[in-house]
């Protein structure tokens, strides 16, 4: 059941929208609160009174909702909805969310969404298979946006291929097994490590890093939506989670994030350690800004401390332990190495040498390291879905 589940339904212009009728309808069933959007285009094919009687809400179309000027505000419906589904989804729509344009209530909704967001495409065959509407859903795929793929059967054409909407049955049910899905995570506690350490010089100078806590801030706000106690120790960044439930500890240094890994990990059940954690620090920090004298400057760095291989050997058999490896050259070979070292269940490797991964880019390219020489590569992809990937890897390995 969808008991207290808010679906946002958006709806397009094809001869399957009369399908919409039916899907509200299957929701319903299922005990679903369920808002449309509708574009002007699929009026043509079903009346919003319809649509409006079965879902029990007024259905919106255009920016203003009536003659008094009143607001149809679509950063509310995308904020609303636990999921925002598409169906039909036209090859102009497709087209239209690819590429980011905002012509329509239903566009600027989607752009605001914070949910999952489902497409169910309806178009005919040559349309489907056309190298732009493939090509167009590749890139939503890719920004995260999950294909209902369309079934093969008689078109309106005529022609008989693949382009039918997937029958609202089928989409309730996948929609139903979504948010309704059980995760192992749920209940656990999980602390998770983000962004870079600064390493004091002086009050105004620091040694650092790229790095930006996108990962680490993905990871916990996956891991909180799968029902897992989060704690967040972030470094020095400008990102923060979406999920207020996550308990964020923000520190400085290496030696700041150690002590509040030392404090949490004993009550911890799993540990994933994406920070970028600096290996050296300065031995004596100037408490003044140090002067331009010199043609030179000496900083004699002491080693941090070593956190993940702390926490490795402070893990008893009921932990997991997560790691990752930022590498430049024999890269399979020093993470099989940092994976018996740290005692580590996985560990996320990614080298400087694939082009679009690493420090500052919204996407990344890893390889899964695990025991026994274990490996699975992935494509590059957003770190978005990279974080998916990586919290189902831990749930599998749970599971066994």
């Amino acid at each position: 059941m969808l008991t207290g589940k808010k679906i946002l339904l958006g709806v397009t212009g094809s001869i399957a929208t009369y399908k919409t009728a039916y899907l509200i309808r299957e929701l319903i069933k299922l005990e679903a609160d369920v808002k449309v959007i509708m574009t002007s285009a699929s009026t043509d094919f079903i009346s919003p009174l319809t649509l409006s009687t079965l879902s029990k809400h007024p259905v919106a179309i255009d920016f203003i909702k009536n003659k008094n000027g009143e607001w149809e505000n679509h950063v509310e419906l995308g904020l609303w909805a636990d999921l925002f589904i598409i169906a039909p989804a036209t090859a102009n729509t497709i087209s239209k969310m690819a590429y980011g344009l905002c012509d329509n209530l239903l566009l600027a909704s989607y752009l605001s969404a914070r949910c999952p967001v489902w497409i169910a495409p309806a178009m005919d065959l040559d349309m489907f298979v056309h190298h732009t509407t493939k090509k167009n859903i590749q890139i939503l795929e890719d920004h995260g946006v999950n294909i209902i793929e369309p079934t093969f059967g008689e078109l309106a054409s005529g022609l008989e291929g693949k382009g039918r909407m997937e029958e609202p049955e089928v989409i309730a049910n996948q929609i139903d097994a979504l948010l309704n899905q059980s995760s192992n995570l749920k209940g656990k506690k999980i602390i998770i490590t983000g962004g870079p350490t600064y390493e004091a010089i002086d009050p105004v100078r620091f040694i650092g890093n790229y790095s930006s806590g996108k990962t680490g801030v993905i990871l916990a706000d996956e891991c909180a939506k799968r029902g897992a106690n989060v704690t967040l120790v972030l470094g020095p960044s400008n990102q923060k989670p979406k999920n207020s439930n996550i308990k964020v500890l923000r520190v400085n240094s290496a030696e700041e994030m150690f002590e509040a890994v030392k404090r949490e990990w004993l009550q911890t059940d799993i540990g994933i350690f994406s920070a970028a954690v600096a290996d050296y620090r300065v031995e004596n920090i100037s408490p003044k800004k140090i002067k331009k004298s010199s043609d030179s400057l000496t900083l004699n760095l002491v080693k941090n401390p070593d956190i993940l291989l702390w926490t490795g050997q402070h893990k008893s058999n009921k932990q997991y332990l997560v790691g990752f490896a930022l590498e430049t050259d024999n890269e399979i070979e020093n993470a099989q190495k940092k994976l018996v070292k740290k005692n580590l269940d996985l560990l996320i490797l990614n080298s400087l040498n694939d082009k679009g991964a690493g420090f500052k880019h919204d996407t990344n390219k890893v390889t899964f390291v695990k025991p026994n020489n274990k490996l699975t590569h992935f494509e590059l992809k957003p770190k978005t879905l990279m974080g998916i990937d990586i919290v189902n890897q831990i749930e599998k390995d749970l599971n066994e």
